[in-house]
């Protein structure tokens, strides 16, 4: 078990019988990467250009026993392939599913928290959606046909085209604030949510298409969707994969300053690629090795900026979009707030004009996220929609934020604790035209044998989709060797 014993999970080591990998990037999708080929035999080398590994996934273990997530705070888990991963990683034993009342969330209209439904009968009497909006989705489920588009949309006008503008308004708009912290006026109907494309295409009915999605998943054998942590929160997923890598092979603080195909090579046995790098831990020494593959798990402006064969083939990527998110971490004593916090949270619909994109109930989600009588809030903030909010320093941050939230919740006073985090490119934006992105990776592949580019700019912005990302990514590389 990697768990209590990550040289079980090391073997072999850098030495071993299949030619050594280069994987640039020490987020979730290298790390797995990394790990697979290392335990099928390959020597691997992951240079991470930070000082630690994880990427944006990172808890932090704060004085008094309050627990904030710096990057992601839950996983959505929906396929076998993650929960190997887990079991592979002896992880199992700190595996932690939400509480049950997370299924129940929150959204503003008219200035009030209302409970989203949960239910048939719920959807037919909540406030949330007005009498003409319910009809209209009551008759896509039930009349809607399949539809296969020759061009791709905006989510938005997708979302319209079945329900209305209503139903943008006060469903889709806040529900892309919490996912993509993006605009679904800009983001790609096809590519920010395929399964929603998909539906679409299989049986016309949004809702119909995804029950069926889940039905045929169930029925494959694939795993109920489940809302999970670990013990000690999600960065002990990452913290395990860098203590299962081969003893060295991990490069912190690297700067990769060139790749560049070795001259005659064809067989991967025989090293295809030259990389030049920088360490700044070591005085700066520029160090040069050969690899047989290279995998790249890099955000879109580094991947725009790295020289590949005396080129930047990948430039065009410094146009994604990545928005500023700034994430609060507010304790307090329980009795200071009103609001019963029963469930995953609430988000803020953009017409409804607040200083937030929402609040997640990190306590209520799972145990040790704060001290005995507290409670943590976790309040999101800036994205597409308010990025000069996210920017602002701590307390005047915390002075245009904690008012709007206290009247919200009926909190009474100051937090007894707060955590202040800004991720100044935090979510890379699948905006209509993104295809020019991936066809500029696809050709980049195409072009140079051996080289290999997944992760979040590529394969989906979530966790399980990065761990998705690296399993294909070592996968190919050994089919290749």
């Amino acid at each position: 078990m990697c768990e209590s014993d990550p040289a079980a999970c090391a073997s072999p080591p850098l030495s071993s019988r299949l030619p050594p990998v280069a994987v640039i990037g020490g987020g979730i999708t290298g790390l797995v990467a990394a790990w697979r080929l290392s335990l099928a035999g390959c020597g691997v080398r992951l240079f991470e250009a930070s000082s630690r590994t994880g990427g944006a996934i990172r808890t932090l273990h704060e004085r008094g026993g309050w627990m904030p997530e710096a990057g992601p705070n839950t996983l959505l888990v929906k396929t076998r392939e993650f929960h190997a991963l887990i079991d592979d990683l002896g992880l199992v034993s700190r595996l932690m599913h939400a509480n049950s009342g997370a299924a129940k969330r929150f959204l503003i209209r008219g200035g009030r928290i209302r409970a989203v439904p949960q239910s048939p009968v719920g959807a037919l009497v909540t406030p949330l959606l007005s009498p003409p909006t319910k009809l209209r989705i009551a008759a896509e489920v039930l009349f809607a046909s399949q539809r296969e588009r020759a061009e791709d949309l905006s989510l938005a006008d997708f979302a319209r085209g079945h329900y209305g503008r209503e139903f943008v308004d006060y469903a889709l708009n806040p529900l892309v604030a919490g996912i993509y912290a993006g605009d679904p006026e800009k983001l790609s109907a096809r590519l920010s949510f395929p399964f929603l494309w998909q539906a679409e295409r299989t049986h016309g009915s949004l809702i119909r298409g995804q029950i069926a999605q889940m039905r045929a998943r169930l029925r494959q054998g694939g795993p109920k969707a489940a809302l999970i942590s670990f013990a000690g929160g999600v960065q002990i997923l990452t913290d395990t994969l860098t203590a299962a890598l081969p003893a060295g092979a991990a490069e912190l603080e690297a700067s990769i300053k060139s790749l560049t195909p070795v001259p005659g090579a064809r067989a991967a046995s025989s090293g295809r690629w030259r990389i030049r790098w920088q360490n700044t831990l070591r005085g700066g020494d520029t160090r040069e090795e050969i690899f047989s593959s290279v995998v790249l798990a890099l955000p879109a402006d580094a991947l725009a900026r790295l020289e590949i064969a005396g080129a930047r083939p990948l430039a065009p990527l410094a146009a994604v979009e990545y928005p500023p998110v700034a994430s609060l971490f507010a304790g307090y004593k329980r009795e200071q707030i009103s609001h019963p916090l029963d469930g995953f949270g609430v988000l803020a619909p953009e017409r409804e004009r607040r200083r937030f994109l929402g609040v997640l109930f990190s306590s209520s989600l799972f145990p040790g996220r704060a001290p005995d009588g507290c409670v943590a809030l976790t309040i999101m903030i800036g994205g597409t929609r308010q990025p000069g909010l996210a920017r602002l320093p701590s307390d005047e941050l915390m002075r245009e934020v904690l008012p709007d939230v206290s009247r919200l919740l009926g909190i009474r006073g100051e937090p007894v604790f707060t955590h202040h985090q800004l991720a100044e490119r935090a979510i890379p934006q699948y905006n209509l035209g993104y295809e020019r992105h991936l066809a500029a990776i696809e050709a980049c592949e195409g072009a140079h044998s051996g080289l290999h580019i997944g992760g979040h700019v590529r394969d989906g912005i979530s966790v399980p989709a990065c761990v998705s990302s690296g399993e294909r990514l070592a996968a190919r590389v050994l089919g290749e060797a």
